[in-house]
């Protein structure tokens, strides 16, 4: 949501608590405000819907944390989601090539263990305890909200790989999922890692456009 919808939220949140004969304070408004504002309106009224339908938790008036539950899914959800993407990246990206996740807590968690070439090149056999070990730390930083993550994970810069080893120029790197959020990863992201921020500017993505994919007209590579 922006700006612009803010009021009509406010009409929305305060119609809801009605219904549940409770009152709305700017305090509340506030709150839910900041945790909602990341979606769209239509998708909070979805969520805001189907609590009110849900047979348990619905008797009682909406805590922040239910519509958020609605709308992100559980940190559980999301490490499971997140570790798809990883093994379709290395289907599809190698451990050659540099990869910009839609997710920052994926980079974080790659990183947690050893990096996308280690990712890459695991055993078959240890995939079970990559998988859990990925999704270990992706679950705390998610539910951490704030930490630090490299803007893209490196492919393979050993002095025998075919881009060194034949001096060609390196790919750009691959996006993986949504492009505009892997944009805004690769924006924020850093050596050390700053604090998470998708706040960017049309014009700082059309940046981003140029360092992904200089001298070219074409798009930016998209890994589904």
């Amino acid at each position: 949501m922006n700006q612009s919808e803010k009021h009509r939220f406010s009409e929305l949140m305060t119609d809801v608590m009605a219904y549940y004969g409770k009152d709305t304070s700017d305090f509340m408004l506030s709150l839910w405000w900041d945790a909602c504002a990341n979606f769209s309106f239509e998708q909070v009224s979805k969520a805001l819907n189907a609590h009110a339908k849900d047979a348990e938790r619905g008797v009682y008036a909406p805590k922040v944390a239910d519509i958020v539950r609605q709308l992100e899914g559980t940190s559980t959800d999301r490490a499971g989601i997140a570790w798809g993407k990883v093994l379709g990246a290395i289907s599809a990206v190698g451990a050659y090539q540099d990869v910009v996740f839609d997710d920052p807590a994926i980079h974080a968690a790659i990183v947690d263990c050893g990096g996308w070439t280690k990712v890459c090149r695991g055993e078959l056999a240890e995939l079970s305890y990559l998988q859990h070990r990925f999704c270990q730390a992706h679950k705390t930083y998610t539910e951490r909200r704030e930490f630090e993550y490299p803007k893209q994970l490196s492919g393979d810069r050993s002095p025998d790989s075919e881009y060194l080893k034949y001096g060609r120029p390196l790919p750009r790197p691959a996006l993986v999922g949504d492009i505009e959020k892997a944009k805004r990863v690769l924006m924020e992201g850093g050596e050390g890692g700053p604090k998470i921020a998708f706040n960017v500017s049309e014009q700082a993505l059309m940046l981003i456009d140029a360092r992904v994919n200089p001298n070219t007209q074409s798009s930016p590579l998209k890994v589904q």
